[in-house]
């Protein structure tokens, strides 16, 4: 299987059927994120290698402006887009396997977890995942010990509380707090 394959597949949002060859390839890029995650964390890195480093994780373009503090975790990396003026904070988990899309300006906190796979719930097929993408929009910002449940989209200018379960999708210029998250307010620019 090559990578072009295992994103389409995986960006379908279809099952992934526990030891088919897509499940076999998961595994492969798991081990591979490992080794990269390895040479993040366990060092100290200038931020300029920080951004190499993390470019060779997902595979694509990154912008001179991207930001991240280590350690950061991942079983894929593969499936990340990040847009412009990124800031990711210290021990922060992307599942990006069913892919995460990162807007323009945005700011995570530390501790952030962003999950886009489910199991299957018929324990016969439990071992099997269902992936979903996850959304970030422009101008977001996601407060520290927050989870972001598969499938979710946040929509430009929203505010994430701190310790905040996201397991709805978030209106544009909106803040949600909770577990699970709800609106406690509009954002005005008055």
């Amino acid at each position: 299987m090559k990578l072009s394959d295992f994103l389409e597949y995986m960006n379908s949002q279809k099952e992934v059927i526990a030891g088919s060859e897509v499940h076999k390839y998961m595994s492969k890029l798991a081990n591979d994120a490992m080794k990269l995650t390895n040479k993040l964390n366990n060092k100290y890195n200038n931020p300029k290698k920080i951004q190499k480093i993390f470019f060779k994780l997902i595979n694509k373009p990154l912008d001179s402006t991207f930001s991240l503090f280590p350690p950061f975790y991942t079983d894929c990396g593969k499936n990340i887009t990040v847009g412009k003026n990124v800031f990711i904070n210290s021990c922060c988990h992307f599942q990006d396997q069913g892919k995460i899309t990162i807007g323009d300006n945005v700011l995570i906190g530390h501790n952030v977890v962003i999950a886009t796979l489910n199991h299957n719930q018929i324990p016969d097929k439990r071992a099997s995942i269902l992936p979903k993408a996850v959304t970030i929009g422009n101008n977001v910002w996601i407060g520290s010990n927050s989870t972001i449940l598969p499938g979710i989209i946040i929509e430009e200018g929203a505010i994430v509380a701190a310790g905040s379960t996201v397991t709805k999708n978030v209106k544009k210029n909106t803040i949600v707090a909770g577990n699970p998250a709800k609106i406690i307010k509009e954002i005005s620019y008055n």
